[in-house]
């Protein structure tokens, strides 16, 4: 209830879309169990969007079951991340999404792709741009149509950001990124600004 709640307040706010729903095994991570609850009972804004995270078709299905107006597939530039996260390497994630991203599109759901680790890594330190470059080359070519790039632990420096999405804009252009800087090292407004000259608006 505190769920919906939340998410029916947000919807107030003028937001375009609310991602309130991750179809993931409720045995790795028991506080989603409630996904298709949430999904069933908050009340839906007209051109409000509800993304879902689906990291398979099972949980893809889970999504179309709940009616989630748009799927989102997770992966990561870090093979330390890959595996901690998602339990798979990063070749093996991108295997996986594939099938996931044209079963959602052939039923007319928009795929969105997040990187994850696209500067640095817990278990691996440094992350080369040319990996981030490959995997989110890799979400373009399934059909998304935004890949998000984040800063999941917040270390990212200025200079790396702009190492990154030089590397990046050589696969996809700026208009179909997303940037999300995590404020731990203290440079999250830094990063934005880079990200910011580079295209990137959202």
């Amino acid at each position: 209830a505190e769920k919906i709640a939340l998410v029916d307040v947000l919807s107030g706010a003028g937001f375009r879309r609310i991602e309130c729903a991750s179809f993931v095994s409720p045995k790795w991570v028991p506080q989603m169990a409630t996904s298709a609850e949430v999904l069933a009972g908050i009340t839906r804004v007209e051109g409000l969007r509800y993304p879902a995270l689906t990291p398979n078709l099972k949980g893809l299905e889970g999504a179309i079951a709940a009616k989630a107006d748009e799927v989102a597939i997770f992966g990561s530039a870090s093979e330390g991340f890959s595996k901690a996260n998602i339990n798979t390497t990063i070749a093996e994630s991108l295997e996986r999404f594939g099938p996931v991203a044209e079963a959602a599109r052939a039923v007319g759901l928009p795929v969105r792709g997040y990187v994850s680790c696209v500067v640095e890594c817990p278990y691996d330190g440094a992350v080369a741009p040319a990996a981030v470059a490959r995997v989110a080359g890799a979400l373009l070519a399934m059909g998304c149509y935004e890949i998000s790039l984040g800063d999941t632990i917040g270390r990212a420096r200025p200079e790396a950001v702009a190492a990154m999405l030089e590397a990046v804009l050589s696969v996809v252009p700026a208009d179909k990124l997303a940037g999300h800087f995590h404020d731990t090292g203290g440079r999250a407004l830094e990063n934005i600004e880079v990200a910011l000259g580079y295209g990137v608006r959202v």
